[in-house]
């Protein structure tokens, strides 16, 4: 109760007195005031570690922290403190007593580190000024909206993917092992598959301490779907206190709905890979969109830009960005998101310390430096752009 009251306070306080006002707007009522609430980072991130602490404690799939110190490096771990991955105890515990240092380790994690940053620098950074034009435009054209919603889906993924393997590598150079939280969510056939895809971490949560809890698949069929919806619901709103993540939310949670109506069962579809990889992707790319924009009404302008509605060509504003670095990137980022699965089947060398670990070979760990050279230069010339998740 105490984290939940410290996140509510924190993150969606202001938010509940806005929803408030608006009602009482409409009936004409006096408007109360907002309190100036300075939002911690991460804080939805330890937070949700925190509950999952005390809940496996009261479930006994964890033991209890041994000494307080590891319990304090369990929730304050700064790798992966401010954006995850959420991380739970059980996977941590041994590990807090005792790590493994090593050489390949740090080389390891050293690779895994600079394969993020390249991720976020070099792709993600270099497609924002694309999205931040498209989404700022109250009308935009069909390929416009388009345009702003590739290149999102590329952004989105790059730099929150980028920051998880940031931590993951950080973590390994430190002697600490995290949970994988991204594994290639493009691919996926169905909005089931992409959630064991897409923040493995989260995903995983909300199944254990969420989705379990109200009752899982257990109580029979409409209260499997309604268990879906709010699970996804209250996901969204974890997001950040927006209806559009609310919406977003929404939107998901009735998409796994209709497609356990229809039998898809862990992340296997009953239809055609060649149908449900293009529908899910446009189903996660409309998604996308209420989670980008800033408000409902940019959101609905965008999705009216979408089907045409404020003409076709591109507009002025994007068609000088159109042949840039922007879009070069863009579809940098595309190739790089289909190739990734090809790319790792490159010779591979076992660690050391760990044979049943493999690491990249010499020609794999050059041509990460390289990236990374560029990364590097491309930051030194260029202004920074915060990490998306940040912000929640």
């Amino acid at each position: 109760s105490g984290n939940l009251a410290t996140l509510g306070y924190f993150k969606y306080f202001n938010f509940g007195v806005d929803s408030f006002n608006a009602l009482l707007g409409a009936t004409g009522g006096s408007q109360l005031s907002l309190w100036h609430v300075i939002l911690p980072i991460g804080i939805s991130f330890y937070v949700f570690q925190a509950i999952s602490y005390l809940i496996d404690l009261y479930r006994e799939d964890a033991p209890p922290a041994a000494r307080f110190i590891d319990f304090a490096a369990f929730l304050s771990l700064f790798p992966q403190l401010i954006a995850g991955p959420v991380l739970r105890y059980k996977d941590l515990s041994e590990q807090l007593a005792e790590r493994t240092h090593s050489f390949e380790l740090f080389n390891e994690g050293a690779q895994r580190f600079m394969i993020g940053f390249c991720k976020k620098i070099l792709i993600a950074d270099s497609v924002a000024p694309l999205v931040d034009t498209v989404f700022a435009n109250p009308d935009p054209t069909f390929a416009d909206a388009w345009l702003g919603a590739l290149a999102y889906t590329v952004q989105l993924y790059f730099d929150f993917s980028g920051y998880s393997d940031m931590a993951i590598g950080l973590g390994l150079m430190m002697g600490f092992r995290f949970i994988e939280n991204f594994n290639n969510p493009y691919i996926s056939c169905s909005i089931t598959e992409f959630w064991r895809r897409w923040h493995i971490s989260l995903s995983t949560w909300l199944r254990d301490y969420l989705y379990i809890s109200m009752g899982g698949n257990k109580l029979g069929r409409v209260r499997t779907y309604v268990n879906l919806f709010l699970t996804m619901l209250l996901g969204g709103l974890w997001h950040g206190a927006n209806w559009t993540f609310v919406l977003w939310g929404a939107w998901h949670g009735a998409l796994l709905a209709i497609e356990r109506g229809l039998g898809v069962r862990h992340a296997k579809a009953p239809y055609p890979k060649w149908i449900g990889f293009p529908v899910t992707l446009l189903f996660v790319m409309i998604g996308w969109v209420m989670f980008r924009a800033p408000d409902v009404t940019t959101a609905f302008g965008m999705y009216s830009g979408m089907i045409g509605l404020h003409g076709v060509a591109l507009s002025s504003e994007i068609a000088w960005q159109v042949a840039g670095i922007e879009v070069f990137m863009l579809a940098v980022g595309w190739v790089v998101i289909y190739t990734a699965p090809l790319l790792k089947r490159l010779p591979l060398v076992p660690l050391a310390s760990e044979p049943n670990q493999l690491v990249p070979s010499l020609a794999g760990s050059l041509g990460t430096v390289l990236c990374m050279s560029f990364a590097v230069l491309k930051l030194a010339s260029d202004s920074y752009s915060p990490f998306l998740y940040f912000q929640f």
